[in-house]
């Protein structure tokens, strides 16, 4: 067993998107090789309707999926297919783009106006660039949760994890995305399949991620599975993780204890080219799409 390096630890950044929907990104825009097969991870959160009800017009997407995960309020969504929904708190939507969509998503905050969601993108090899677009909308109660001894639980939004499997499949990137509680004082360490990039996204209490690199800042030694390793000063809210190559994760909760998004994915390793919620592999295909934008040829 190795434990994963922590390569980078930051805090997201506010940012406006939409027609006016303050969030917080922790990556998009960037170098897409840092985190592939993922692109973009927005954290929307709001207590105040006026900072997210402009929500997120009409809008096209080709070349990637899209994956919706709320946790408070509700999220409407529709497209130039005639598909429509509500998300709901702790609901689940991955959307396929691949040869192209235009949708809206429109959120809306609970009785307390208080809106919470996160996106993903990934990316889609140049195998499935071009696919049909699909939707798998996931209900909270088909979204399995497991309980441990130590009261850590985990929810298992897709892929493997401890004997059960998520409800949403047949993604390209094969990823694994799991929402973690973890009670206060608890550590525990989570298995994750060497080959696939990960990161982890911090956004309730506190915890401290176990280091097996060369120390860098402040950092607290600690014995883990029997070796030496360091853990970097307690992660707090809004913070997002990025790892380097190993089979686990290792967590100590912090006094409040912590909820976190462990998220990992097998990298793509193809050419990206990139404008706005459109993901190619060339710039040819990129001014392709938007030709067809312009002259209404877009939607297969």
């Amino acid at each position: 067993m190795s434990i994963r390096p922590i390569i980078e630890q930051r805090q997201a950044t506010p940012t406006l998107e939409g027609a006016g929907v303050h969030l917080h990104r922790a990556f998009g825009f960037q170098d897409p090789t840092e985190l592939d097969p993922f692109l973009l991870f927005d954290d929307f959160r709001n207590d105040d309707p006026a900072r997210y009800t402009a929500g997120f017009p009409w809008h096209p997407h080709r070349g990637i999926e899209t994956i919706t995960y709320v946790l408070a309020g509700e999220v409407t969504h529709g497209d130039s297919l005639g598909n429509q929904g509500t998300l709901g708190a702790g609901d689940v939507q991955w959307m396929t783009a691949g040869s192209g969509i235009l949708h809206q998503e429109m959120p809306r905050g609970n009785a307390r106006g208080q809106m919470h969601g996160f996106q993903l993108w990934a990316n889609l090899p140049a195998s499935l660039k071009m696919t049909a677009p699909r939707y798998q909308d996931v209900k909270s109660p088909d979204v399995p949760v497991i309980t441990d001894d130590d009261g850590t639980s985990v929810r298992v939004i897709t892929g493997e994890f401890w004997g059960r499997r998520g409800p949403v499949d047949g993604i390209a990137a094969d990823p694994q995305y799991l929402d973690i509680s973890v009670p206060a004082g608890v550590k525990k360490t989570f298995r994750i399949d060497t080959y696939r990039r990960s990161f982890a996204y911090v956004f309730e209490g506190t915890g401290a991620f176990a280091d097996a690199s060369q120390p860098t800042g402040v950092l607290l030694e600690k014995e883990v599975a029997g070796q030496e390793v360091h853990i970097r000063d307690l992660s707090g809210d809004r913070t997002l993780i990025r790892f380097g190559t190993g089979d686990e994760v290792t967590v100590q909760a912090g006094e409040q204890g912590l909820r976190f998004l462990l998220i990992s994915g097998a990298p793509i390793q193809e050419p990206v080219a990139w404008h706005g919620p459109i993901v190619m592999n060339t710039k040819d295909e990129l001014r392709q799409a938007m030709r067809e934008l312009r002259d209404g040829s877009f939607i297969k």
